[in-house]
């Protein structure tokens, strides 16, 4: 017989309710029962609350503190659901995402039939955007491909070990998503993909990454961060950093930026 593991479903939301209401239904209409939700709420003011407090079995967490940038208020409120959670799985889902009815199902089953396996990613589908991941095998690059934060699953020790490297201050412009595949790439040494499409992914024009429009001021200095926790992560590894044209490039743009 199958094991059932017990699965944590953890949701930051901000100012998110118009899509709320369709995100923790589908979180209840899956076809798994053992699970549990945590929602990290950052100070929402658009009726938020009221809209969480409908479901019952809803463990919710409020902010009451502020962090200047966007990303660093998602990471501590992964990390307070995270502590507040028991799941040996945990799924990371942003609150404008949601999860397809089997997605529960099929995270179970990956992790019971690979158990060496630490972290899982399913590619969203989305009508607003193609993801295309590329994985690349070197040690100077930052990216594999981003998969966006509601196609993550790991498990718990693993997220454990996340936390526990992330060093969250130091790199305040770097998502989670970006974190955590550098971490899984380049730590964990794994990238595991599953093709079945079992997340949904929404574009909010007001999301944390609409901060970051691409060739501005702010996206060249993440990037740069990027390459810092790439750096920092490859040291906990005893790996080399390799200083790529990348790297100088985005020095020396960041330098000017000033």
């Amino acid at each position: 017989m199958m094991k059932k593991n017990f699965i944590s479903i953890l949701i930051t939301n901000h100012n998110k309710n118009k899509y709320l209401q369709k995100n923790l239904k589908n979180c209840f209409n899956q076809n798994y029962d053992s699970f549990e939700v945590i929602v990290y709420d950052d100070r929402s003011t658009d009726g938020s609350i009221k809209t969480i407090k409908k479901f019952k079995k809803i463990k919710l967490i409020q902010n009451h503190k502020d962090f200047l940038y966007p990303p660093l208020n998602q990471l501590e409120g992964l990390m307070y659901a995270f502590k507040r959670s028991k799941g040996n799985i945990i799924c990371l889902m942003d609150a404008d995402d949601y999860f397809y009815k089997n997605k529960l199902k099929l995270i179970n089953l990956y992790f019971n039939l690979n158990v060496s396996k630490n972290i899982l990613f399913d590619i969203p589908f989305s009508k607003y955007k193609k993801f295309h991941p590329k994985m690349k095998n070197h040690s100077y690059s930052i990216w594999p491909s981003i998969i966006p934060t509601s196609g993550i699953s790991l498990r718990r020790e693993a997220m454990k070990n996340f936390f526990y490297l992330s060093k969250i201050k130091r790199f305040p412009h770097l998502e989670i998503d970006s974190r955590i595949m550098i971490f899984s790439y380049h730590y964990l040494n794994e990238m595991n993909l599953i093709k079945n499409k079992i997340t949904y992914y929404n574009i909010d024009e007001n999301g944390i990454s609409s901060k970051y429009k691409k060739f501005s001021k702010l996206w060249w200095h993440k990037r740069l961060q990027a390459f810092g926790y790439l750096r920092y992560i490859l040291k906990k590894k005893n790996k080399c950093f390799i200083i790529s044209f990348d790297y100088i490039l985005t020095s020396i743009i960041c330098w000017f930026l000033k």
